[in-house]
């Protein structure tokens, strides 16, 4: 089956016969029924090859920050699509249901809604198809800004399918840009603010907190740099993308977020607990989530602390199978309390903690022992993936504004953001915030560290580095550091060969020692921890091996910022599909 004939026939229910009860006119005036259609959208986000299982935990790898826990197996297809070298017909993605398909599947669905919506359903009128117009505008404007951010140029399709659409060719992606820009400040003005309404008091559901952050996202995003087709990185060149306007854009949204006060920071590691407990009420941090029920979606899966066996926390013996950088822990300042929040030594193995390896960390953000209930499916655990928190609006607002109006003007954005990582330490703060305001180019610069120690291990750096034109500096900059940290060179220089470690009185916590700087053998041997191991050298090797660092990018990412549509897509599209970027 083709593509399109896939995507059409997931839609008929919308496309019943004019005779039936149930035609569009019926469903898109009547605000149950046409709830009922909008949420139909979600269901292309969960479907097992779509953003459960292959977008979510592969876009966004590998960066100066994250990478696939496993990419030293270098011929594996995984490996491949992470490291910038993917293959048209990855054994991964290349089937007829896979993220690509499901997510011009959502679009159909999208458009069915948006053009129900807008012949039939009273928005002027009725605040619930209002809000329903509004949420399918965002959530068609958030796949086209995925499918952008992963293959650059796409076909449009912004209207139901038709004989005349069934094969079209890739449009350019400022085409598409313009467009979703124009659907959510659209959308900002259909949907209500968090909290205001019974749609909007969960995060589950569009929001104007999350349209206007989103908005700012896409600007920031249109404004800045990417591949081009012809293998060139550059600005764009349409008028009305150009960089000021753009930045403007972002701006004035993020800070019509702030300035709401409609939703609140509150501590960061309380944002992920909230979300591992499930506690999806609007007016905190989060500001949406790709809903998940309790047997789809592989989150915790793919970005929790491993667990090889089962225990009290959960009957899944999964999680890890992205993890940081080992040079991003040692890279934090030690009294950032992001830190081992973010990043995890250590795996569970019956119901104890025990250190894994220094070529592999796990992201702590997201753990089974912080739920409210066990998961048992071996491959699902139904926790939502966050798209957007606050802290996010709060940096946009600091990059733009300090593009804009300079760094004094963009510092209390900043400052909101690092002073909630050193609660303990507001003289490092004000000298942070005193160092950033130097100039503009050592606060853009602070800007981009900032971005990596909040957001690591949540998918946002790839796209922010593309937009930035430092994919492939970042990315060769992480090899070298990563060799520096394995020979303990240069700013890794004087930690021990290994660390000592033993189980807490609790019989499930790990204690370890020699993570810190200043911690030594001598030292560490004496304290008489039960045990020990080899964690920059062991039997004499370096533990961070020469092809574990390599694997980070096999081809120069700056060659290769997309994938490739997929074969069963170029075969299926009547010779309208073809791939750039050398592949």
């Amino acid at each position: 089956m083709s593509l399109v004939g896939f995507m059409a026939s997931c839609s008929d229910v919308l496309e019943a016969p004019t005779k039936s009860s149930l035609d569009e006119q019926v469903i898109f005036s009547t605000p149950i029924l046409a709830e009922g259609a909008v949420m139909g959208i979600h269901q292309s986000f969960s479907e097992t090859n779509s953003y459960r299982g292959r977008y979510i935990p592969f876009y966004g790898l590998n960066t100066d920050l994250e990478w696939w826990n496993s990419s030293e197996n270098t011929q594996d297809d995984r490996a491949l699509l992470t490291a910038y070298n993917p293959n048209v017909g990855s054994t991964q993605m290349n089937t007829d249901n896979n993220a690509w398909a499901k997510m011009y599947e959502g679009i159909e669905r999208a458009n069915i809604c948006i053009r129900g919506l807008r012949a039939y359903g009273d928005v002027a009128n009725n605040p619930e198809l209002a809000q329903l117009l509004g949420e399918a505008l965002t959530l068609r404007a958030f796949i086209y800004f995925d499918l952008i951010k992963a293959w650059g140029d796409v076909p449009a399709r912004f209207e139901p399918l038709s004989t005349e659409s069934l094969y079209i060719p890739k449009s350019d992606r400022d085409v598409i840009y313009k467009q979703i820009i124009a659907d959510l400040e659209e959308s900002a003005n259909l949907v209500p603010w968090p909290k205001e309404t019974p749609a909007t008091r969960t995060t589950e559901r569009v929001n104007k907190a999350f349209v206007k952050g989103f908005l700012a996202r896409v600007a920031l995003h249109a404004g800045g740099y990417s591949q081009r087709p012809d293998g060139t990185i550059r600005l764009s060149n349409d008028p009305a993308l150009e960089r000021v306007a753009m930045y403007t854009k972002a701006k004035n949204a993020a800070l019509e977020v702030i300035n709401s006060e409609t939703s609140v920071l509150g501590g960061f590691e309380q944002n992920f607990r909230r979300l591992c407990e499930e506690n999806n009420a609007a007016g905190f941090e989060s500001l949406y989530e790709l809903p998940f029920s309790e047997g789809r979606g592989r989150v915790l899966y793919t970005f929790g602390v491993k667990h090889r066996t089962v225990d009290k926390y959960t009957q899944q013996a999964q999680g890890g199978a992205n993890g940081p950088l080992p040079t991003l822990f040692y890279d934090y300042d030690k009294d950032d309390i992001r830190r081992d929040i973010t990043c995890v030594p250590y795996y569970w193995d019956g119901g104890v903690q025990v250190p894994n390896k220094l070529s592999q960390w796990y992201f702590g953000k997201l753990r089974y022992e912080w739920m409210k209930r066990i998961v048992t499916s071996t491959n699902d655990d139904g926790i939502n993936w966050q798209v957007m928190r606050l802290a996010d609006v709060y940096l946009m607002a600091a990059e733009a504004i300090n593009e804009l109006d300079g760094p004094e003007a963009a510092a209390p954005y900043l400052e909101e953001v690092h002073k909630r990582a050193f609660p303990n330490n507001p003289a490092k703060v004000q000298a942070f915030m005193a160092a950033a305001k130097a100039d503009k180019d050592a606060f853009f610069n602070a800007i981009v560290d900032e971005r990596a120690f909040e957001f690591a291990g949540e998918m946002l750096r790839k796209s922010d580095l593309i937009r930035w034109n430092k994919l492939s500096t970042k990315l060769t900059e992480a090899k070298n550091n990563l060799a520096a940290l394995a020979n303990r060179t240069g700013k890794y220089a004087g930690y021990p060969d290994k660390i000592y470690y033993r189980t807490a009185a609790d019989g499930e916590t790990v204690e370890i020692y020699g993570l810190e700087k200043g911690h030594t053998d001598v030292e560490g041997a004496a304290l008489g921890y039960t045990s020990n191991k080899g964690w920059f050298v062991s039997d004499g090797i370096n533990t961070i091996t020469d092809l574990k660092i390599n694997s980070l990018y096999l081809r120069n990412p700056d060659e290769r910022q997309y994938w490739p549509i997929w074969q069963v897509f170029l075969d299926s599209s009547n010779g309208t599909l073809t791939n750039d970027y050398g592949y």
